[in-house]
């Protein structure tokens, strides 16, 4: 695994999203509520628009377009639930959040 390191848990607050880049790969790191930590893909799989613009509501991610949710605990689908989303390994080390992108692509689903 070669995890890079992404944020600190400073740059995302309890119940919050936010978009990074590793190595090329766009990411959002979400920190849903109980202080879980999770680095899902950056596009919808519906229509490819970017999640971080969606709303999370708890553990659940709104995409700003055609509303599809997702549980970002899993990334599987709440709305349609066929659809899921990519998850990539994360650790904290200190106050530091790493990610490793490596051989895991976004997911997509066109229904």
């Amino acid at each position: 695994m070669a995890f890079q390191k992404v944020c600190s848990k400073d740059d995302v607050w309890e119940g919050e999203m936010k978009a990074f880049t590793v190595d090329g790969t766009d990411i959002v790191v979400v920190h849903a509520p109980g202080g879980e930590l999770r680095a899902i893909q950056s596009i919808c799989p519906h229509q490819e628009v970017e999640l971080a613009d969606g709303t999370l509501e708890g553990a659940v991610l709104t995409c700003r377009m055609h509303l599809w949710q997702f549980d970002v605990l899993t990334g599987k689908g709440v709305n349609p639930d066929h659809a899921e989303l990519a998850l990539y390994p994360i650790k904290i080390e200190g106050d530091d959040i790493y990610v490793d992108v490596v051989g895991i692509e976004p997911k997509f689903s066109h229904a």
